[in-house]
């Protein structure tokens, strides 16, 4: 156990004392202020013997090298404007306006803003979907280095890894791939903060080799929402020009609340990972050997898949419950969840339900959630009769058509029209479903038939979706006569 006070430690007993604040935030730690004041007491600024994000030399300094330590980067920096933050600074970072990035089409949101921001020519690497759940595979090593032999310009490349559903890709053979040819590899591990902390859970991107590393701490471990890391690693990077990056992305005035929540996430981990992790796998392996017994519902794993795919695992923490092929759709099975079993799932897709499980789960809710699903499953037998059987093997997607940049879209002049007219039309803005926030359409791309019947569809089913508005109109490009 670290002998060394934790900046939560330090920040209440700076409250305990009698310094009266003259100085930022405005509540002044007055119990006072409103119904949340209990919160205000380490709510301080960047006052005397607490550092400063932006230069930091002191508690902060030794905060980010102890999350450092846990993952074996080469610097890792707190992210208070969580991994959105992360993933703009690490593309601006390593490209000029204009340049060429290799992205992953399964990228979030946030990648896309920064090839905008950049004024990026965007390549796509379009993961091919795994049949069986309806979701993308892993990243090809081997379709990635043809890639960029196909596009010898390409500066970075940038993957998800796992995906939201929990898909992991082989981070070592892709960054071999990419440094070989002098590129720079981005892993936007976002969902993946709690790998390689514990023998039984893969290596993480750090350990692969990947360049820039996006840790969202809040997503899978025991911290505050829009707590984040960045890490480091090698010289590929420019690490000045990173931290500049960072400090005109970064708020001016960094939440102490947050820090002392990511220092506290980590010295966690250091004293209690190893015990919280083990129990977590014996859950996990528990609650599959209950589901197993389903006979519509099928959970998502390495072992019911075919072999012809890019993936290399699995995350346990991603427990995906499926139901194609049965009389429920993800949304009907999300909502009757959430009624009668009151367990709210992360997200609903057409065929399946989303649930994040991590080291913080006990052993009731994993318990209640196998009972449910059991439950479920007996009534969907009931109900459904010559269940199809599901379909194998590699379904290939083809990447849309561009009829702009995505910055040159994005910034022209836009019309909302109706989805039924939208066909052969340019994006003006992105459409996505929100969660997990990848993009359908992204601006610049040409809308066909084919999306636009899927985003019809979404809507019917009660998907939750962004850049649609509720009568069914979206924002395209004017067309110049």
């Amino acid at each position: 156990m670290s002998t060394e006070k934790s900046l939560y430690q330090t920040l209440a007993e700076y409250s305990a004392e009698d310094f009266y604040p003259c100085h930022m935030p405005g509540h002044k730690r007055n119990l006072a202020s409103g119904e949340m004041a209990d919160f205000y007491r380490i709510d301080i600024t960047e006052i005397d013997g607490f550092d400063d994000l932006h230069h930091a030399e002191g508690i902060l300094r030794k905060a980010q090298e102890r999350a450092n330590r846990l993952y074996g980067a080469e610097e890792t920096f707190f992210l208070v404007n969580g991994s959105t933050c992360g993933v703009l600074a690490a593309i601006l970072a390593v490209t000029e306006p204009g340049e060429e990035i290799l992205i992953a089409r399964n990228c979030h949101k946030s990648v896309y803003h920064a090839a905008i921001l950049q004024s990026l020519s965007v390549h796509y690497y379009q993961p091919q979907m795994i049949q069986e759940y309806d979701i993308c595979d892993g990243v090809c090593a081997e379709e990635i280095e043809r890639l960029l032999d196909q596009y010898p310009g390409v500066k970075a490349v940038v993957i998800t890894s796992p995906t939201y559903e929990g898909i992991l890709s082989d981070i070592a053979g892709i960054a071999h791939t990419v440094h070989k040819r002098g590129k720079v590899l981005i892993v936007d591990e976002a969902h993946g903060a709690h790998l390689g902390l514990a023998k039984n859970l893969p290596e993480g991107a750090v350990a692969q080799g990947a360049d820039l590393v996006i840790h969202s701490l809040h997503k899978t471990l025991p911290a505050m929402t829009q707590t984040a890391l960045l890490h480091r690693n090698g010289d590929r990077v420019d690490r000045e020009r990173l931290h500049r990056y960072l400090t005109m992305l970064q708020s001016s005035s960094p939440s102490y609340v947050l820090m002392a929540s990511m220092d506290a996430c980590v010295r966690f981990l250091e004293e209690e990972g190893a015990g919280k992790f083990a129990f977590f796998q014996k859950e996990y392996e528990k609650f599959c050997e209950k589901t197993a017994k389903c006979r519509q519902i099928k959970i998502g794993k390495m072992t019911n898949v075919s072999e012809n795919y890019a993936m290399t695992g699995w995350d346990i923490g991603k427990i995906l419950i499926s139901v194609k092929d049965t009389k429920l759709n993800g949304k009907e099975l999300s909502d009757l969840l959430r009624e009668r079993y009151h367990l709210e799932m992360e997200m609903a897709a057409d065929t399946y339900a989303l649930a994040i499980m991590t080291l913080m789960d006990m052993r009731e809710g994993w318990q209640r959630l196998a009972d449910a699903l059991c439950d479920i499953d007996d009534r969907i037998e009931k109900e459904s009769c010559d269940r199809p059987e599901m379909t194998e093997g590699v379904r290939r997607i083809t990447l849309p058509q561009i009829g702009s940049s995505m910055a040159a879209a994005f910034h022209s002049p836009r019309e909302e029209i109706s989805l039924r007219e939208a066909a052969g039309r340019i994006a003006a803005d992105f459409l996505m479903l929100y969660p997990p926030g990848i993009p359908l359409a992204a601006p610049g791309e040409v809308l066909d038939e084919e999306l636009i019947q899927k985003i019809e569809n979404s809507r019917e089913k009660g998907l939750s979706l962004r850049g649609v508005s509720s009568e069914g109109r979206i924002p395209v490009v004017v067309e110049i006569p």
